[in-house]
């Protein structure tokens, strides 16, 4: 009976182990499928604003106009991003990802063809739907795949190659810009949108939440409709004015859509954003924190690559680096800072690293033009990257602590939301300062130099371009050099300006991140 026995249970082994490694490769697929196609949608909130100074040049766009190439994206991305993870639930998680995939692919595409800004701008937008398909989508996928101990390591490998992403964007779009063309900044897409369509119909299992709940669409129309307004508003000051009807128009309809979508939101049945979440102190205050500190983040870091590229002359490569310390910090420290925070409990890190990442902004306000990356702009990435090393980790517990169990992937979902919406909301803001900075301060100069009023009233003309701005021609070479200076002094003084803007917004995020989290601990 033993001889008889041990073949076959030698066999059941075997195959044990057989199906073991299977499914151990089909998880890698999995994993290695949703992290290059978020990795594309993740690299493009980032890849472009290196390449921007370039387009702005190429397309002829104004400095609002430039500001909406962005705005587009984001926009249409915080809008959507809710109701892309629950659309993926519902219908099904792969086809939604595909879907999303399919969709960023083809806008991408659209991106790079484009001959004008209107064209530029829709398709971003188109890019931003895909976005938020693709992103929450990934995640989902992992989360119905795999389970327990399986389902973290997936998630952390998730975690780990899309923190990577933002850095490598800047870099790569760099590249592309300098030796290539900006417009290979989205050409690059397509044929790996193609390889992740082809992966997940190849590896992905199908999987959906049976539920008889409808999709929150008016919730997200409100919501948009509200961003929407408020960006158009805020983009739009600094040139049509501030008592211009469209402004104030567009102002007042994000007002109203925003109270629209706290109304729908109260009485829908399946809400989009669940406001009963924000009855907890500290689901409300990481919240406020994560809206605070992501306006600063979007609003600020956007004009950097102007300034390095316009001003400091800085190849695009080489502005895309700029940053790249501040994402190795974040990446290195973030594991530490979980450490720190179970020792110290997360409010101390909630406190001191949004003061940190105030420092840095406060260190890129310092230099003027010209100088040495190491002795100006280093040490702002340095102290940027560990401020945010020792926010971000503790910040997303704190987020998933703050709610049971069941409402972790809800929580999730609308701290990241608060995120995108953030990003929108920071670059408008922070654009309407650094316009109303740059006006006055060329004006100043431009009248110092004792110019002739034609060339004065071209260079008014102009604010609107903030550093892109033109030397009006006709001038001698001494008086064009002198009124090139003054145009790169006046952006390095809105610069310094929404450089401050962010480090107040930082602040106000570590006194938030220091009574929300520690009043909670004590109850």
């Amino acid at each position: 009976m033993v001889r008889d026995g041990a073949p076959a249970s030698s066999q059941r082994a075997q195959a044990g182990g057989r199906h073991a490694a299977a499914r151990r490769r089909s998880g890698a697929w999995i994993v290695a499928t949703t992290i290059l196609g978020s990795s594309i949608a993740f690299i493009d909130t980032t890849v472009v604003n290196v390449a921007l100074p370039v387009i702005q040049r190429d397309l002829h766009a104004t400095g609002d106009e430039a500001q909406w190439i962005i705005e587009s994206f984001a926009l249409v991305l915080a809008g959507c991003i809710l109701i892309g993870g629950a659309l993926g639930d519902k219908v099904g998680r792969r086809r939604v990802y595909v879907i999303g995939t399919i969709i960023f692919g083809l806008a991408s595409a659209a991106c790079g063809f484009a001959t004008g800004v209107p064209w530029l701008v829709a398709a971003r937008a188109a890019q931003g739907l895909g976005a938020a398909l693709l992103i929450p989508g990934s995640l989902d996928i992992l989360g119905a795949c795999f389970e327990g101990d399986d389902r973290a390591n997936a998630i952390g490998n998730w975690s780990a190659f899309t923190a990577i992403a933002p850095a490598v964007g800047p870099v790569l779009g760099g590249w592309l810009v300098q030796h290539i063309s900006w417009r290979w900044v989205f050409f690059i897409n397509p044929p790996i949108a193609a390889v992740v369509i082809v992966l997940a119909y190849a590896h992905v299992p199908e999987s959906r939440t049976e539920s008889t709940d409808a999709l929150d669409w008016p919730g997200a129309a409100a919501a948009t409709i509200g961003l929407a307004g408020l960006v158009t508003g805020a983009l739009e000051m600094p040139r049509l004015g501030a008592h211009n009807g469209l402004v104030w128009g567009s102002l007042s309809l994000g007002v109203i859509a925003f109270a629209a979508f706290l109304l729908i939101e109260a009485r829908s049945r399946a809400p989009m954003v669940p406001l009963s979440l924000f009855n907890d102190r500290m689901f409300a205050g990481t919240n406020l924190l994560t809206l605070f500190l992501y306006s600063a983040l979007s609003g600020a870091l956007y004009f950097v690559p102007f300034n390095m590229i316009q001003v400091q002359g800085y190849s695009p490569t080489a502005a895309g680096a700029v940053l790249v310390p501040t994402t190795g910090l974040v990446f290195i420290l973030s594991q530490q800072a979980e450490r720190l925070m179970k020792r110290h409990g997360a409010a101390l890190l909630l406190a001191i690293g949004p003061a940190v990442v105030a420092a840095g902004f406060a260190l890129f306000a310092r230099p003027f033009i010209g100088g040495s990356y190491w002795t100006t702009y280093f040490p702002a990435a340095v102290v940027l990257g560990v401020g945010l090393g020792l926010t971000v980790a503790p910040l997303t517990t704190s987020v998933m602590n703050a709610v049971p169990t069941a409402n972790v992937g809800v929580a999730s979902g609308v701290n990241n939301a608060v995120a995108r919406t953030a990003g929108v909301l920071g670059l408008a803001v922070t654009a309407v300062i650094a316009a109303h900075v740059f006006g006055p301060a060329l004006d100043a100069r431009v009248a110092a130099l004792h110019l002739p009023a034609s060339v004065a009233r071209d260079l008014a003309r102009q604010h609107i371009d903030l550093a892109a701005a033109t030397v009006p021609r006709g001038l001698d070479p001494a008086r064009t050099q002198l009124v090139q200076h003054a145009i790169s002094a006046s952006f390095v003084e809105s610069f310094r300006a929404v450089m401050l803007t962010g480090a107040a917004l930082a602040v106000a995020s570590s006194i938030i991140g220091w009574f929300s989290v520690s009043r909670a601990r004590r109850r």
